[in-house]
């Protein structure tokens, strides 16, 4: 699993590439406290998370994603998803993570 973000405007793009699951949820997570501290420094508010590249979800990479809402709320950052498609959509979908992190369309 590959993450890389741009920054545009107030808000940062994180783009993933890859499986997650359970071997790659931690690098994810990481990853994604690394981006929280970036956005801090550079006062952003909003995270997109573009899961275009994403092949495959299981419920670990559900669990990463509810601990990183819950972290990113606490600091005021708001995060929404957008690019899921087929396996990963109905993943997230099943899931009710979109109650708390919108879909956006493409």
């Amino acid at each position: 699993m590959e993450i890389s973000y741009k920054t545009v405007g107030d808000k940062v793009i994180a783009f993933l590439k890859g499986e997650l699951d359970e071997y790659t949820a931690e690098h994810i997570r990481l990853s994604l406290d690394t981006i929280l501290s970036d956005m801090q420094k550079a006062n952003v508010s909003e995270l997109i998370l573009d899961f275009s590249g994403v092949t495959f979800m299981d419920s670990t990479g559900i669990g990463m994603l509810i601990a990183r809402y819950k972290k990113f709320n606490n600091f005021g950052i708001g995060i929404k998803i957008k690019n899921a498609s087929g396996h990963v959509d109905k993943i997230l979908a099943m899931s009710g993570i979109y109650t708390i992190m919108p879909k956006l369309s493409a």
